[in-house]
């Protein structure tokens, strides 16, 4: 069968300054907490969002602003001992626990020290239905183009689960440790269906290193090759990208 395949919209791309791109991300997260009732944000780690999270802590804001906001992690490693500083908890605990002086039980990461993984990660889509689900869902993008860390090949309506790295994965976060031994090899993250529930995608790129990715995720296949092609199924997604992030884009 022949024909163009049509999604619901698409993507809403914008060409931003590396210097800017966390004040433009901030004020869509702003929007999202100041209009609904009790906000859920998912929340992402890496370089990437760090602008963002930058940005917010440097506001001037009312000490209740984030008192009705629950955010939800993507992914976290398994392996780590608790209190691992390169641990998503800990990573999320000094990119916005402290620095937006939330209260820490607002901030959900899945559980990596369960006896029964695949309970912790069942446990962990309830907890984000129960939430009401994600609002606003704050994403980056990997070189392989891979969502949260749903690799290439993820099913496309996979849920959160149990996750294997892969080699191209590790030895991109090798910076954060001492040496790529040191990387763990397994993480739990949240499923690609899981992540297409949000009512809002927010993706920040920066850099040509992920001139690619970005490239494949919006204007090829949707497929579990990029599993960040997923990005155009849902109705509602804004891109931020710096101009080598944004490059390869007509």
């Amino acid at each position: 069968m022949s024909g163009t395949v049509r999604y619901p919209s698409a993507p809403e791309v914008h060409r931003v300054d590396a210097e800017t791109i966390g004040e433009f991300a901030a004020d869509i997260l702003m929007e999202t907490v100041e209009t609904v009732p009790q906000p859920v944000i998912g929340v992402a780690t890496g370089s990437s969002p760090s602008p963002l999270y930058r940005t917010l802590a440097r506001r001037d804001r009312p000490p209740n602003t984030f008192e009705a906001t629950s955010w939800f992690a993507l992914d976290e490693y398994i392996g780590l001992p608790a209190g691992h500083p390169q641990s998503y908890s800990e990573v999320l605990r000094r990119e916005i626990v402290e620095p937006l002086h939330l209260d820490p039980t607002t901030v959900h990461v899945p559980n990596p020290h369960s006896d029964d993984l695949d309970r912790s990660a069942v446990a962990y889509e309830e907890a984000i239905t129960s939430a009401g689900g994600v609002d606003l869902q704050i994403l980056g993008i990997g070189r392989n183009g891979h969502l949260a860390f749903n690799e290439p090949g993820a099913s496309l309506d996979s849920r959160t689960r149990v996750e294997r790295l892969t080699d191209d994965t590790r030895e991109a976060n090798r910076r954060f440790f001492d040496s790529l031994s040191d990387v763990p090899t397994h993480c739990l993250t949240q499923g690609l269906g899981t992540i297409l529930e949000a009512r809002h995608l927010l993706l920040l790129a920066q850099g040509r290193g992920k001139a690619e990715a970005v490239h494949d995720a919006l204007t090829g296949p949707v497929s579990s090759g990029c599993p960040a092609s997923i990005l155009q199924l849902h109705p509602r997604v804004t891109i931020l990208v710096d101009e080598e992030a944004g490059s390869l884009l007509i």
